[in-house]
Formats: C-alpha cells, structure tokens, sequence
C-alpha cells in the first residue's frame, strides 16, 4: 500500500509537470513563471523549497540526538522568515524590474551596479553553481534514505531513482511545475508534521510521560542551554545555532520567489501564510525528534538518526496513512531540489550561455539548455550524493552557510543603500 500511494503521488507531480509544461513559452515563464504567482503559492512554493528534506530527516534527526538544543536551529530559522519577507521580499520584487528585469540573482547585482565587465555576474553565478551542488545532493542523499527505507532498493538505486522523479517534471515544466507542485508539497508536509507528534506523544501517554522518558534517558536533553554531554552550550553555541537564520538572506531559490510574485501588494498576505506555516512545521519537526526518543527501540545511531521521522511513521501508523507521511518526505525533497536546479540551470542560462556566448539566442533556444543544464547539474549533484555516510543536514549547512556569506549582506546593501558599490 506505501508503494501505491508512492506512484499515485508521483503521478500526479508529473501531470502537474505536463501542464506547466503547456505554459512554457520563453526563458521568462521557465525562470520565473512569467511574475505571475498568487500569494498562496509564492508562499507556500517559497516555504517548501526552502525547508527540504532537512525538514523531516535533518531537524527531527538532530532533535533526536540532542533534545531541546534543536529548538536554536528552529528560532532562528523561524526569524530569518519573518524578516527575510518583512526586509527583502517587496524591494526586490520592485528593484528586480527596474533594473532592466533581472531574473536572476547575477543579472540583478550586474545591473544594480552597472557592471559592464560581466565579472560580477560570472563570478555571483559561479558560488551559486557550487554551493546548489551541495544543496541539490542532500535532496537526494535524503530521497536515497527514504527509497531505501520504504523499498529496501540499495542506497546507491534509491539515490537514482529519487534523482529522476525530481528531474523529469523539473527538466519539462520549469518555474511553473516547481511552484505548483510546492504548493501541494507545502500542504502535505505540514500535514504529516503535525499528525507524527501528536499521535506518538499521545501513545507515550502524553507530554508529561514523553518528557519523563527524554529525563530518564538523559536528562541534559531537557536543557536548551545544555549539550548531550552536560556541558554548556555557551553564547557562542547558541549563536552560531540561531545564526542559521542569517542566511535566508542569500538563498537565490527563495529570493525567486519575491521576484515572482504577482504584485507587490500581494506579498504581506504571503508573508502571513508563509511565518504560520514554518512557525508549524519547524515546531512539529522538532517534537517528531523528542518523541522518538522515547517511541523508538534500540536507539538509531550515526546517519541513521535521520530515519526518525521514516520509522515513526512505519510504526504508529496503517500502511495507507504512512503512505501519505511518507510521500511528504518526498514532497519535501521535491519541492526543495527542484528548485535548487531550476535556479541553478537558470543561472546557467542566463549568466553563461547568454551572457558570455550567445546574446542573440532565441526564446526556444535558451529554454531548451536551461533543460539541458537541468540534466548537467543533477548528475553532478547525484555523484556528490552517493555516500552512503552523508548527513543530510551537514550538506545543507554547508550550502546555506555559503549562500548566506556571499549574497546575504550584498543584497541587503544593494536594496536600502544607495551608495553600495
């Protein structure tokens, strides 16, 4: 039953695929979907490309090994939402037209300070080419584990099939397949987030005896403020964990969102959808990984950690019920990846091919090697992928470190001061 409810889901992101596909006309409806989005999906499409599945593997993981210590990651996460659409969101969907219509992160900082070497931009498109490599392979390090787990296909063959699914829909439809499917992706994920904890804590006999087994267990899991080892975390430790949200301010698949929104008067409304999904998602992600400490028997260990939310869900629940949560695992990892390499084919486009070698390309041309580097890129990502030892959450930090350090503070700069150079 979890194996039809697999194919029923993936057949339906395909169909979305082929009609997305049907509106697809030129490199401004497969990079940014013509800047037509309504507010429920540039929201929700923002949200579900951002939290991937680090969401259901990486946080309930780490929450598992460390307790109360995750809920750092989580606040931090949790702000940089609220103010990344609060401070960013309306100037650059603003500032990205007036400056001769960037649609990518390259252009924009190109034509923002008129840079008429094109260094800027190559140099911009290069370490969003680099750091997406990594971003895109803990997708499919995290669809490996999950077709592994629910297929028992080798980790090897479930990293490729993962791969595919996400490919095929993303390689046709574009901006428009990846947003649309995020919005259904979006809805699932939270979904199954919130049943998990609740049903576990629940069969624990509630959040006194949940709390009481993370005591027995280990007591330093109950402090924030305290390591797995009973040392403090520090002002340092705790900084560095709220400091993940520093970096949504150099996230280019989310800022494609801002760039694609119908109207700017649109966006407060999305903001709103947007901080109550997360301030959801990324709460029950983290009381997954606290209830299965106790629910699980033996401990996971290692990379394996990560399969919290997976095992959870094969024990509490119907095959047909697990089914769902487990396809919003590999929603999460969909929504996140495909985005990862639309931008990253997008750039590529973009910001070599027709910057550098073919300004006089046609519309059809240059949709057809952004499907081409579409391709390119995921190969590149799956042999990345293929360690078996890799823990998803320390590919996306690498990645999310990198995008916030390079563009975070430029793009910041670039919107609200006017003599950045």
């Amino acid at each position: 039953m979890v194996g039809v409810t697999f194919v029923l889901y993936v057949g339906l992101m395909m169909l979305i695929g082929y009609f997305a596909y049907r509106r697809t006309h030129n490199l401004s409806d497969y990079i940014l979907g013509g800047r037509r989005l309504g507010k429920w999906v540039t929201a929700l499409s923002a949200c579900a490309s951002d939290m991937s599945g680090w969401l259901l593997l990486g946080l309930p993981g780490y929450a598992y090994v460390a307790g109360f210590e995750a809920g750092w990651i989580a606040l931090g996460l949790l702000l940089g939402t609220y103010l990344n659409w609060r401070v960013v969101a309306a100037r650059l969907r603003h500032y990205s037209v007036i400056a001769g219509d960037s649609q990518t992160l390259p252009a924009f900082f190109e034509n923002r300070f008129r840079d008429d070497s094109r260094a800027l931009r190559l140099v911009s498109a290069i370490f969003i080419l680099l750091f997406f490599l990594f971003y895109t392979s803990s997708g499919l390090v995290a669809g490996g584990k999950l077709f592994n787990a629910v297929f028992e296909l080798p980790y090897h063959w479930a990293v490729t099939v993962g791969a595919l699914v996400v490919v095929v829909y993303t390689f046709v439809g574009g901006f428009l397949a990846v947003s649309w499917t995020d919005l259904f992706q979006g809805l699932l994920m939270a979904l199954a987030l919130l049943i998990v904890p609740v049903i576990a804590i629940s069969s624990l006999g509630g959040w006194g005896n949940t709390l009481s087994t993370l005591s027995a267990t280990n007591p330093a899991l109950l402090d924030a403020l305290t390591n797995v080892d009973n040392e403090p975390l520090g002002v340092l430790a705790v900084l560095s964990l709220l400091a993940w949200g520093l970096g949504y301010f150099g996230q280019p698949h989310i800022l494609a969102r801002f760039k694609a929104i119908r109207s700017v008067d649109e966006i407060p409304a999305a903001r709103k959808i947007a901080v109550s999904w997360v301030t959801l998602t990324l709460l029950c992600a983290v009381f997954a990984g606290i209830s299965g400490i106790g629910y699980l028997q033996p401990p996971l260990e290692g990379a394996d950690s990560e399969k919290v939310f997976i095992l959870m869900v094969e024990a509490l629940f119907h095959p047909v019920i697990a089914g769902i949560c487990l396809a919003a695992i590999l929603a999460a990892i969909m929504s996140t990846a495909d985005s990862q390499l639309l931008v990253s084919a997008s750039v590529f486009t973009s910001d070599f091919y027709r910057a550098l070698f073919r300004r006089t390309a046609s519309e059809q041309e240059l949709v057809w090697t952004g499907r081409f580097a579409v391709l390119v890129i995921a190969f590149v990502a799956l042999i990345l992928a293929w360690d078996a030892e890799r823990k998803v959450l320390d590919l996306v930090a690498y990645a999310w470190a990198g995008f916030g350090a390079a563009f975070g503070p430029a793009l910041i700069l670039s919107l609200f001061w006017r003599r950045m150079n």
